[in-house]
């Protein structure tokens, strides 16, 4: 399979630990996998699927990388540790496609999938290739 990578970000980035075989093996898990993105501070590592019809822009993504999903699960993972056990993913429904977020390497795995895929259905099989490349991040106390 092949795919394009790109690195988003002001100059050069230096990606968070561990992503780069996981792009792989996260990619290898469904063929509905349309992108995939480490964000850690500053740091955006992605992966599209080549020619892909109606994909996002890449400054879309990077704003997307850097605004909005950490503070998606900042929110939640604040709600969770409330009373609810923590916080496992998060998964947004956008028109094109669905997004499934979770929390890894000390930031956070963004995986778009197809908008007919099962998003939620890959959550167990994502959790396991961020383990086999020390990205999981601890469970809640």
């Amino acid at each position: 399979m092949s795919v394009e990578d790109s690195c988003l970000g002001p100059g050069p980035v230096s990606p968070p630990a561990g992503p780069s075989g996981a792009l792989d093996a996260l990619f290898a898990l469904s063929t509905a996998i349309r992108y995939v993105a480490f964000g850690r501070g500053g740091s955006v590592v992605s992966r599209t699927r080549p020619h892909l019809h109606g994909a996002s822009s890449h400054e879309s993504d990077r704003y997307e990388e850097l605004l909005v999903n950490p503070t998606l699960l900042s929110l939640a993972r604040r709600r969770g540790e409330i009373d609810c056990g923590g916080l496992e993913f998060l998964v947004v429904g956008y028109g094109a496609f669905r997004q499934l977020v979770l929390p890894a390497g000390g930031g956070h795995v963004s995986i778009a999938v197809e908008r007919a895929a099962d998003a939620a259905a890959l959550v167990p099989r994502v959790q396991s290739v961020l383990r086999s490349h020390g990205l999981a991040e601890p469970a809640a106390p």
